[in-house]
């Protein structure tokens, strides 16, 4: 099944299109999504639906930055139940965290993580929708509502070392740099935010405990769980290495510091192993970086780790039935 996103992802949708001037109901049905679902937040809807409605609606307003004008309206509550207790946990690392290990409540499609060494934190986001997709303006969407709750935490004049996204920049950056301050690139090899790890510790500003216990308990009765496991961690530590070309488990176990066998033990628990966990890890990198037509194949080949591009292109085309310049063209098309 492919991955859906709540309805509440599109909140203030409607408003926008038509402070732009463009209809959000007719933009809403040619991607058979119902206007009528905006009243009700908890409904669901494809996820590849909403991201193709977001590029369409950047393209017919004639705003590159739609994406980002929707993150500007954003609101705790538009995540439902975990944004409650996201706003009152009592550092923006706990908050962050509450997100990432329950971000399936209300988004299916992104996979967020949080990494950090030697003093900095990044924030990596990805959305995975099954299908090649343009997804320029719900990638700055979920990257501007992060920066939105880092900001509740750490205060308006805070600014992170950088805000990365790996698609080009858009022909004017003023919006952006409104948005973000002046350390947002484009180009690079991630979507998120970089910032120090000492940021994450510091206090909500407005606290509310005794609410934050009744929007825990009422939270925990209606959650579901994503506990970091042997396997998340695996899967970080792959992406870390693979442009190095040494990803290796024995290198994976390293930086765990335990042993190449008790890897394979909990890979094989979850039903895993190291070369699936690779290969899986390759073709969600892979399917981000041949979307981009100013990544060369060469490029792309190393930063995923093949020791030649003609490797990378062999493994391409096993796992997705097609060369890496066919998927390029229909990533284009949207198709």
């Amino acid at each position: 099944m492919k991955p859906l996103v709540r309805y509440a992802s599109l909140s203030s949708y409607a408003e926008l299109c038509r402070s732009l001037n463009i209809d959000p109901r007719t933009l809403m049905r040619s991607m058979g999504l119902d206007i009528s679902g905006l009243a009700v937040q908890d409904r669901w809807a494809p996820g590849a639906a909403v991201v193709r409605l977001l590029e369409r609606s950047a393209e017919v307003s004639g705003r590159e930055d739609f994406g980002l004008r929707l993150a500007e309206r954003r609101r705790f509550s538009n995540l439902g139940p975990i944004g409650l207790v996201a706003r009152e946990e009592p550092t923006a690392r706990s908050a962050l965290e509450l997100l990432i290990r329950y971000e399936r409540m209300y988004n299916e499609a992104l996979h967020t993580r949080l990494a950090e060494a030697e003093g900095l934190a990044t924030l990596k986001v990805d959305l995975d929708l099954g299908e090649p997709l343009p997804c320029r303006q719900s990638t700055e969407l979920a990257v501007g509502t992060y920066h939105h709750v880092l900001r509740h935490f750490l205060g308006d004049r805070w600014q992170p070392l950088a805000v990365c996204f790996t698609h080009q920049p858009p022909a004017d950056l003023a919006a952006h740099r409104r948005f973000f301050g002046p350390a947002v690139e484009f180009d690079r090899e991630f979507n998120g935010i970089l910032c120090y790890s000492g940021d994450l510790d510091t206090a909500n500003p407005e606290p509310d405990p005794q609410l934050r216990s009744y929007a825990r308990q009422y939270f925990d009765s209606v959650a579901v769980s994503r506990d970091t496991s042997v396997q998340d961690r695996v899967v970080g530590v792959i992406e870390v290495l693979l442009p190095t070309g040494r990803c290796s488990i024995e290198q994976v176990a390293h930086s765990l510091s335990v042993d190449r066998r008790t890897v394979h033990r909990h890979l094989a628990e979850s039903g895993e192993s190291f070369s699936s966990l690779l290969n899986a890890v390759r073709a969600r990198l892979a399917e981000q970086f041949v979307a981009n037509p100013r990544r060369s194949f060469t490029e792309i080949s190393d930063l995923l780790g093949f020791s030649a591009p003609s490797a990378f292109s062999r493994w391409f085309r096993e796992r997705f039935g097609c060369s890496p310049r066919e998927w390029r063209s229909r990533s284009r098309m949207g198709k």
